[in-house]
């Protein structure tokens, strides 16, 4: 496996780690408000950490089939995705 495709996968599942986080988080808050805004952090938080390990399952299977030339891609959605759930986890916690 490519190096940037290693990258991206190592940033997928960091990603999916911070995710779990976040509903772990999210969801104390929804059992002590009962706020539908927590509930739907809940939900979102879920879809986006299912995303995840999607990416994280077709990026481990198919990484033969993926073009040097998308590489880079690839690895800087994984990186961008990082920081937004970092800085996003910061501000919660």
């Amino acid at each position: 496996m490519e190096t940037m495709m290693q990258i991206a996968v190592i940033l997928s599942i960091l990603n999916s780690a911070v995710l779990v986080f976040l509903i772990g988080l999210y969801g104390r808050m929804a059992l002590k408000t009962r706020a539908g805004y927590s509930i739907g952090l809940v939900i979102f938080a879920s879809f986006l950490l299912a995303q995840n390990l999607a990416t994280v399952l077709s990026y481990v299977t198919m990484a033969p089939f993926f073009g040097t030339e998308a590489l880079p891609f690839l690895m800087g959605i994984s990186a961008l995705e990082a920081a937004g759930l970092i800085v996003l986890a910061k501000i919660t916690f």
